[in-house]
C-alpha cells in the first residue's frame, strides 16, 4: 500500500535519470545527415575530456561498460600479450576474463572482497616482471560490488618508481561524475567508463579515454576489428565514423542534457555533493552497527567509493530487507552482488542525480524495514544522517 507514488531506484545503476534528461530524449528522431545533431555531437568531446581531467582522446561506442572494457583492451593488446588484473571485487575479475577470452594471458593478483589494492604487492610483482612481459596493469577505480575505492595515483606512483613501462587501464564505470578522477595528473593511461551511473543517461554509451603512449600501442595492437578501432572514432572524416555506422541520436541528446547539468552544478560541486551524501549514509549505518549483524563491507572511510556503499546483514537478512523496502516502502535496493551468499548482503546506490531528501528517504525506509522485520540494529540512525546533513550551511 505505502510503495504507490513516484518509485525510487536506489541501486549502484542505472542510476536515477533526471526529468531534463528524459525530456531532452523524448523527440522525434533527427537527421542523421546534416544539421544540429552534428554540432551537437561535436559539443560532447570536449566536455567529456573536461570531465575525466584530460587533454587526451575520447572515443564513445554504443554499448554499455563492457563494451567500453573491450574496447580498450582490443586497442592496446595482441594475442599472446600479458596482463595483470588488480582484483577487488568483482568487476576487475570480468575485465581480466573478458581479455582471456580474446587471447590475452591474465595474471591476477586477488586483494578479495573488503580490501583496496595492497602497493606492496603490486611493485613486487612488476619488480619480478623484469623483461617487460606484462604490458598493461588493469584497475577498478570503484568496484560496485564491494564499493572500494582504490588509489589510481598510487598505482602510477608504483609503475614510475619500478620503471615498468605497462600501461595503467582504469575502469571509472561506477565512479566517473561521482568520486574525484583526474586522468591526467594521476597518470591513467586508458579509462574506460559508461553512461549510466554519474552521467545520468538511460544505458547505452560507453567510452574510452586515452592518452599518447596507448595510442602508441595502438600500431602493434592486432585485437582490434575496424569496429573496435578508436582512431576513426576520435578523427572522424565524416560523421558516422564517430560510432561506425548509425549514431545513437537520442543518447546523444540525453547525454548533452546530463552534461550541461553537471556543467551548471560545476563538476568540483558534484564530487563534494557525492561525498556529502556519502558521509549522510555511512553516519546511519554507523549507528545500525552498534547492535546486531549491520556492518559496512569497507571498514576504512578513506577507501569508500562515494557513489555506491555495500553493506553485510546476514543471510537472508539481505533478500528479506531489500524485498520488504520495495514491495512497502517503494525504495529498490541493490543485491548482494558478487558475495556468498548473495542474499546477507545489500547495496545502496548514490550516485548522480541525487540529493539529500532521497537519500534521508532511502535511510528512513531501510530503518522502517529493519524495524518491521525484527533485525536487530542500533538506534538513532536517522538522527546521525540529519545532524550529518545539517553540517552544510
Amino acid at each position: 500500500m505505502l510503495a504507490h507514488g513516484r518509485p525510487y531506484l536506489a541501486i549502484p545503476g542505472p542510476s536515477v535519470m533526471p526529468d531534463r534528461v528524459l525530456n531532452a530524449m523524448h523527440r522525434a528522431a533527427p537527421n542523421i545527415y546534416t544539421g544540429e545533431l552534428h554540432t551537437m555531437t561535436d559539443s560532447l568531446i570536449p566536455d567529456l575530456k573536461a570531465m575525466a581531467r584530460t587533454k587526451g582522446e575520447v572515443a564513445i561506442y554504443i554499448g554499455n561498460g563492457h563494451a567500453a572494457w573491450e574496447a580498450g583492451l582490443a586497442n592496446v593488446l595482441s594475442r599472446g600479450d600479458t596482463i595483470l588484473v588488480l582484483a577487488t571485487g568483482r568487476f576487475c575479475l570480468g575485465w581480466g576474463e573478458m581479455a582471456r577470452g580474446l587471447g590475452v594471458k591474465v595474471e591476477v593478483i586477488d586483494f578479495g572482497q573488503q580490501s583496496d589494492i595492497g602497493m606492496g604487492q603490486v611493485e613486487t610483482a612488476l619488480r619480478a616482471d623484469a623483461d617487460g612481459r606484462i604490458k598493461a596493469v588493469l584497475a577498478v577505480h570503484v568496484d560496485t560490488s564491494t564499493s572500494v575505492r582504490n588509489d589510481v595515483p598510487g598505482l602510477r606512483a608504483v609503475l614510475n618508481r619500478t620503471g615498468h613501462p605497462a600501461l595503467l587501464m582504469i575502469d571509472c564505470i561506477a565512479s566517473f561524475g561521482c568520486d574525484r578522477f583526474e586522468m591526467d595528473a594521476w597518470g591513467a593511461d586508458v579509462m574506460v567508463t559508461a553512461c549510466q551511473k554519474g552521467l545520468m543517461t538511460p544505458p547505452g554509451l560507453g567510452f574510452v579515454f586515452f592518452n599518447a603512449k596507448a595510442d602508441k600501442a595502438r600500431d602493434t595492437a592486432d585485437l582490434a576489428s575496424s569496429y573496435w578501432d578508436w582512431r576513426p572514432r576520435v578523427n572522424p572524416g565524416q560523421y558516422f565514423q564517430y560510432f561506425d555506422g548509425t549514431a545513437p541520436t537520442h543518447h546523444l541528446y540525453g547525454l548533452r542534457a546530463a552534461l550541461d547539468m553537471i556543467a551548471e552544478e560545476g563538476l568540483e560541486k558534484v564530487w563534494e555533493r557525492h561525498e556529502r551524501l556519502a558521509r549522510t549514509i555511512w553516519a546511519a549505518f554507523d549507528v545500525w552497527s552498534q547492535e546486531g549483524p549491520m556492518a559496512l563491507n569497507i571498514a576504512d572511510p578513506a577507501k569508500r567509493s562515494h557513489a555506491v556503499t555495500s553493506a553485510a546483514i546476514g543471510a537472508p537478512d539481505g533478500d528479506r530487507l531489500r524485498d520488504w523496502c520495495e514491495r512497502v516502502a517503494g525504495v529498490t535496493l541493490g543485491i548482494g552482488l558478487g558475495r556468498e551468499p548473495s542474499s546477507g548482503y545489500f547495496r545502496i546506490g548514490h550516485m548522480g542525480h541525487v540529493n539529500a531528501h532521497m537519500v534521508l528517504g532511502v535511510l528512513a525506509s531501510i530503518d522502517a524495514g529493519l524495524k518491521s522485520l525484527g533485525v536487530e540494529h542500533g538506534r538513532g540512525a536517522l538522527d546521525a544522517a540529519a545532524t550529518e546533513v545539517g553540517k552544510v550551511g
